[in-house]
Order: C-alpha cells, then structure tokens, then sequence
C-alpha cells in the first residue's frame, strides 16, 4: 500500500510540473501578443468559442483559459494553438510550442479547427487598406449603424455577421463592395466560393464541408453509411430511408475528397501581406551610434558612412539623432533612454544603426567592452516600450561578427582585438533577436566573419544599403527586397587582392511589409 501511494505521489508531482510548464508557456505567449494579435484570436476563435464569452475577452490569457474550459487546449495538445499563431503570423512563439512553421502546415489538413471561411475573412482584413475600408463603410453605409464607429476591418465583418448579412453560405454582400474597391479581395472571395461550392450526386444536393443535406432534412454530421434497410435520423425525427442511403454512401467518399481538396487550397492559400502603417505625419526615429575613435584604433571612414545614413534616413521623413564616440554604459544609457520615450506613440516605426568594432552577438563601445546585440534590442519589445507595440523597430548593425584581423591598403576589418582576459561565447543570430514580433536586425556579415570598410569610402555594407534604399524606395520595393539586392551588392564585391568577400545576413520577425513612403524630394545622391 505504501508503494502504491508513494507512487501516485510521484505521478501527481509529474502532473504537476507539466502542467505549470504548460501554463508557463501560455503566459510567455501572450506577454509576446499585442492587441491586434489578440483581436484576430478573438475572430479566429469565434466559430468555436461562445460569442457572448469572447466579448468579455481583454487578454490572450482569457483566451486561452476559454480555450482550455472547452477542452480545445490542454498540455497534451497545444496544436490548435499552434494553429491560431500561425494564421497570425506569429511563427517565431511557435517553438515555445514546440512546432514550427513547417511542421503546422504539415498538420493542417488533418487537424486544423480554423474553418475556410474564418481563413478567408481574415486574409479580407489582413489585406484591406485604410482607404479601401474608408470605401467599404461608404458603399455599406446604409447597412451600418448610423452612430457606429469602425476601428478595423475586422470589428466591420463582425459586425456585418451580427447583422445576418455575412454568413459562411451567403458571401454576396463582400462581392459587391468589392467589385468596386478591390479586384484582389474580390478574387479572395471567388476562390473560397469555388471551393465552397455545393456537388450533386443522383439529383441530391450534398455540401462538400463536414456535412451533407439530403432532401429536407435538417443537416446530419458525415458518417459511414452501409446498404442495410435502416433509417438515419435528425434532431427532429426526420429520416433518410435505404432508398437514400446508396446516394449517402457515394458522397460520404465524394465529400470527404472534397474537404480534403478544400482544406488543403486554403491551406497552401497565398497569403498577401498587409503592410505597417507608414503613413503618419511623423515616420519615427533613426539612431546613429558611429564609434570611430578607440583605445587601439580608429575606425577610418566610419564617418562618410555616418553622414550618408543621416541623409538617406532624413530623405525617409525620419527624425535622425547622431551619436559618436559611446563606451559601452554610454550605449546601454542611450538605450534606456530612448526605450522610455513618449514620443514613439505618434511614430510609425523606430530604426537604430549602430557603426563599430564587433564580435560575435555583440559590439564595442569605445572603452573596448562588449555589449549584446540582443541587450539592445530588447529594450523596444512591446512589453518594454509599448509606445513601440506592433511597430517595426529596425536594427542595422555594421560590426564584425568574428576576431580576425585582416589589413589591407585601402581596405580595413571593423574587428578589435579582444582582451585576452575576455573570451566571449559565440552567438547565432536567432539568438541576437528577441522572441517577439515586428523586429528587424539587418547584419552586415554573417557570424564569425569580418566586415570591410574602404578608409575613404566607408564600408561595403552600409554605402551599398544607402545606395538601394535611394534606388528601390522610389520603386515602392518593401525593406526585405531591398535588403536581398544589398546581399546581392556586397556578395559581389572583392578586396583589391581578390581574396577578401562578405555576405551580410538580415534576420526579421516582421509580421507585415515594411514599405516607406516615396519621397517628394530627389534622393539626397
């Protein structure tokens, strides 16, 4: 007896630690979610959660407690909430999960509980612009409310729900607006109606989702229907005689096809990016920390890449602040400071660049001491900056990423010669970015590898990123095209020696495009 009870003390004590576990990983998730994110749980849940619950929701954490009340989460299986921050675009919280993108979209099809018809609604609202919603509410305008205040996309579809007027069967009401306002929302729609759409079997009408209705019946789930003389009924008695069940039995395959077919087009659906919010009349800051001058050394041309920063970000209608010269407390500081800034709230976005010796995972201050790259970043996570929450914040870093030392004429390495006394550990860039969303860390050499900067021209990296952003901005290409060209850019380029070559490498948890606006002036050159 005693064994017995020694070892449902060891099994509860088990159940225990998985469960605070699991509970551990749901409230880090939904520190890392901003309100639109929960706003778009909210609407993707709504097809499984009680509407009158849902409305009383405030936090992703009362989510997931509904979740978890009517046994759609739970420790053992976490998939449909591994489900809800893939539709969200939230892939880098999936492996607290343990998944990853590729591994959801591998289990979609068998165990995904967002119905097209949810997918469908919110591809509308990731994609509809504030001048295409300001056309919708105008071409709406005697279905809504006359005192109703719209605050997104997706509180209109709520709303035309609540009214009757959208529902997963009858869809027209978005075709008409969009008719007018859009041809890709349009084509959104038709391609979920196409999948949607009802087959017939011997004169029957079946649906191809989940369910069928044969004759008058009220809708019965799907199942496994056998030639035997025997009745199916409804909740209200009604019944499917033998004469039905040869056509049941042909569909049940037919319809089960076509929910696989369906499942897997929406799916693999090409999901168009919407882009952050640029248009405001304050784009942001730019922070420029250039650190030329060393206890060892001094970072010749830094300078020239300094100067033509300030010019292409100014062109960009942002706020740019010049800093030089900052030991390691100076940068931390400067960081503190900038963090706790109520002026981010009426800007569009943040960017810091950052010119100096480095290692890897970390740059120098002047004092030759290191401070992490993720340090820095992490003082503008949404938690800790909220003025900053679901606004991308843009991180460019001109350092070496590794320790040798290379010193051609014309060419010199952004390396500094590390204390002896100083060995650092080695960092991967996943692990330089913080774990949350709307991040971008833009490196300009892959880690381990040395940086070059001309003494007179300044670096590769930064006079090649100055060049496309004053080419492509203009082309209305977004921040991740753009970057891809300056890879392309400083990939091809070589030392005089023809010995000497770079890679730069961005890593991003961008939710959305980040296009600027184009300019009115010229480029500065």
């Amino acid at each position: 007896l005693s064994a017995f009870r020694q070892r449902d003390c060891c099994s509860s004590n088990m159940e225990d630690d998985v469960s605070l576990k699991f509970h551990q990983q749901l409230l880090l998730i939904s520190e890392n979610l901003v309100t639109e994110d929960v706003a778009a749980l909210k609407f993707l849940c709504s097809d499984l959660l009680h509407l009158r619950k849902l409305e009383g929701v405030k936090s992703a954490l009362d989510i997931f407690k509904l979740l978890m009340a009517q046994g759609y989460l739970n420790a053992e299986d976490t998939f449909l909430l591994a489900e809800l921050l893939y539709r969200i675009k939230c892939h880098s919280l999936l492996e607290k999960l343990g998944y990853t993108k590729e591994k959801v979209q591998e289990h979609l099809h068998e165990k995904g509980r967002v119905s097209p018809y949810r997918q469908m609604l919110y591809e509308l609202s990731e994609n509809i612009t504030n001048e295409m919603l300001k056309e919708i509410i105008f071409l709406l305008q005697n279905h809504l409310p006359k005192r109703w205040i719209t605050l997104s996309a997706l509180d209109l579809l709520i709303l035309l729900e609540k009214q009757g007027l959208l529902t997963k069967d009858n869809v027209q009401i978005l075709e008409d607006v969009c008719v007018n306002v859009s041809p890709d929302l349009l084509e959104t729609i038709k391609c979920y109606k196409k999948a949607e759409e009802y087959f017939n079997i011997g004169g029957q009408k079946f649906s191809n989702i989940e369910r069928c209705v044969v004759g008058k019946m009220d809708i019965i789930p799907l199942k496994l229907f056998t030639h035997q003389c025997v009745c199916l009924s409804s909740d209200k008695g009604k019944t499917v005689h033998s004469s039905k069940l040869c056509i049941l039995e042909m569909a049940v395959e037919c319809a089960r096809q076509r929910q696989m077919e369906l499942h897997t087009f929406f799916f693999s659906f090409p999901q168009n990016m919407k882009s952050y919010r640029m248009e405001g009349p304050h784009r942001g800051f730019c922070l420029i920390i250039n650190n030329v001058n060393f206890n060892s050394s001094e970072r010749k041309g830094s300078c020239k890449d300094a100067e033509q920063l300030q010019r292409v970000f100014t062109w960009l209608g942002l706020d740019v602040r010049t800093y030089t010269d900052l030991t390691s407390g100076d940068i931390r500081n400067l960081m503190q400071t900038w963090q706790h800034l109520q002026d981010h709230k009426d800007r569009n976005c943040f960017i810091c660049c950052i010119l100096s010796h480095g290692e890897s995972g970390a740059i120098y201050g002047t004092d030759e001491k290191l401070v992490l790259i993720r340090t820095l970043m992490s003082h503008f996570t949404a938690k800790q900056c909220p003025q900053l929450a679901a606004k991308p914040k843009l991180f460019f870093i001109q350092a070496c990423q590794g320790n040798k030392i290379q010193r051609p004429v014309y060419v010199d390495t952004d390396a500094q010669t590390p204390d002896s006394s100083s060995t650092q550990e080695s960092f991967s860039l996943s692990e330089s970015i913080p774990e949350e969303a709307d991040f971008l860390l833009a490196m300009a050499t892959v880690d381990g590898y040395v940086s070059f900067r001309h003494i007179e021209e300044g670096t590769w990296y930064i006079q090649a990123l100055c060049s496309k952003l004053q080419l492509l901005v203009p082309r209305g290409e977004d921040i991740l095209s753009i970057l891809t060209q300056v890879n392309e850019d400083v990939a091809s380029r070589v030392s005089r020696s023809g010995t000497k070559k770079q890679m730069p490498q961005p890593a991003y948890t961008l939710r959305r495009k980040l296009i600027f606006p184009i300019p009115t002036a010229p480029p500065p050159s």
